[in-house]
């Protein structure tokens, strides 16, 4: 199998800088073992004006057979000779992407520390590939490299037989590329998308195969609108790989769409856990009456759930929304409860997302159980229509989480486009800080809070928040109310008043 990458230049900036970025010396034709042949190296042309690379990978028959061990189409051919006799030496596969993530390694990375500047700026490539695999046809080629900054995606069919033109196209086609890209992020498309078009796989594909997705994708897999395609054929239809990939890559899209990095954007395992609000401080004692001893104290995280559950039980509201669900403590306190008849929890954060799912056994769950309840990844930040229709919605510590410039966009998402007919919202107190015992003064509960509100400034927000969507608001104090600081968790319930609200009337 054969593939070509040519550019152009200037007596300024040569053409056989592509040596340079490809780690290959224009004047040498090297080779390369695989594990399923020979890759070859060489250049036809080299001179300032134009320089053409070649990639010839040799399949050896025998040795894909051997270490396919009935993995993939190249090792589960539907007779004997099929294993010999076969498309994988002549037509671009899995077989020509690993060959070239092994002999263009650094350039894949977009290293290149004798001309960094070079490596990462676009330069005037053209891509030949002469025979590709196409399960989809020369329409799906265009729709897999089109978005992806190409200004000519020409797939050329190859007819079976030119003698014989009535046998129509074969599911080949010749592909030239042309434009202006970056060359990493030419040969990361490459890496991905041959094998994806083959829809197939020469090797088994392990769970290690998302990661090596998402790094060669990084940048513009995540808004590709062939993304789901790309995913599973990339990975052999593996739905559990799948999923995993999928919601990764929503992730990485949202942290991109508000600026952050991933890691800053996925820290609901840290955050759901918070020091002040699992101590016992904060908590309620009392005694047992048979025996006359303490009881064991009511964490405050727990009497915060009791209180939702009280709120939403007094509500009528049986379809419920646990918006920042974290890792799922009250979804499954709601799951408990038989009038919670529809129960979503909805996250950033894939890692709490997955610890959820295991809190809940979601896979171990009874038909009837498991139809009441679902997990989904989503931004808080952004209108969402799965949200809509819902009787109640939870923001259970949640609001703290979002910088003050972005909680007006949380604002309308859950009250003025969601719009439930109830609304919870817990925040901690800050005037009670003062009572945590191990909390040094002027700090917050958690690192990640943007703010803590006084009541004042709590009660302030609601109700503008309540004028300005239609609801009305009521308050409730959450843990021991104490006479001077208050409560260390205050709650607002909001109650829709309008259908719309007042800004749409107006």
């Amino acid at each position: 199998m054969f593939l070509t990458i040519s550019t152009t230049g200037t007596p300024e900036r040569p053409a056989t800088d592509l040596g340079f970025l490809l780690h290959k010396h224009p004047d040498n034709a090297q080779t390369f073992s695989t594990s399923h042949g020979t890759a070859h190296v060489l250049y036809p042309e080299a001179t300032a004006e134009r320089c053409t690379a070649a990639l010839l990978l040799e399949v050896d028959p025998i040795a894909l057979v051997r270490r396919g061990k009935g993995k993939g189409r190249g090792g589960a051919p539907d007779s004997a000779l099929a294993q010999y006799v076969n498309d994988r030496p002549y037509a671009a596969s899995s077989l020509l992407a690993v060959a070239l993530a092994t002999v263009f390694k650094s350039a894949l990375r977009g290293a290149c520390k004798a001309m960094p500047e070079r490596a990462g700026a676009p330069l005037p490539l053209r891509i030949e590939v002469p025979a590709l695999p196409a399960r989809g046809g020369a329409e799906l080629v265009r729709k897999l490299f089109g978005p992806l900054g190409w200004d000519t995606v020409d797939a050329e069919p190859v007819v079976l037989d030119t003698s014989f033109p009535e046998w129509g196209d074969s599911r080949y086609v010749r592909l030239v590329l042309e434009g202006e890209l970056r060359l990493a992020d030419a040969l990361n498309q490459l890496y991905v998308l041959l094998p994806v078009l083959d829809d197939a796989k020469h090797y088994w594909v392990a769970p290690d195969e998302v990661d090596k997705l998402l790094r060669a994708g990084d940048g513009w897999l995540a808004e590709h609108p062939e993304q789901k395609l790309i995913t599973s054929r990339y990975l052999s239809r593996r739905w559990g790989l799948t999923r995993d990939a999928m919601e990764r890559l929503e992730l990485a899209r949202l942290a991109e769409s508000d600026g952050m990095d991933v890691e800053d954007l996925d820290n609901a395992v840290d955050a759901g856990d918070e020091t002040t609000d699992e101590t016992t401080d904060g908590a309620t004692h009392g005694t047992d009456e048979a025996t006359g001893t303490p009881e064991k104290p009511v964490p405050l995280a727990e009497q915060r759930r009791e209180a939702i559950l009280d709120a939403l039980r007094a509500a009528d509201a049986s379809r419920v929304l646990d918006l920042g669900c974290g890792q799922g403590q009250l979804v499954q306190a709601l799951l408990k409860d038989v009038r919670f008849t529809d129960i979503v929890g909805v996250d950033v954060s894939v890692r709490a997302l997955t610890i959820a799912g295991r809190r809940l056994r979601l896979e171990r769950l009874g038909e009837r159980q498991a139809g009441r309840v679902k997990l989904i990844q989503g931004s808080l930040a952004y209108t969402d229509k799965r949200l809509t229709g819902y009787d109640a919605a939870v923001l259970s510590e949640v609001i703290e989480h979002v910088d003050l410039p972005r909680l007006p966009a949380l604002e309308y998402a859950v009250f003025g486009s969601a719009r439930p007919r109830t609304v919870l919202v817990t925040t901690p107190n800050v005037e009670y800080n003062v009572r945590w015992e191990s909390l040094p003064a002027g700090h917050v509960r958690h690192g990640d809070h943007r703010f803590e509100w006084t009541r004042e400034e709590f009660r302030a927000w609601a109700a503008r928040v309540a004028e300005q969507y239609g609801y009305g608001v009521g308050f409730t104090p959450v843990g021991p109310d104490d006479p001077e600081v208050g409560p260390p968790t205050q709650m607002a319930v909001f109650t829709q008043q309008t259908a719309t609200p007042k800004e749409e009337q107006a």
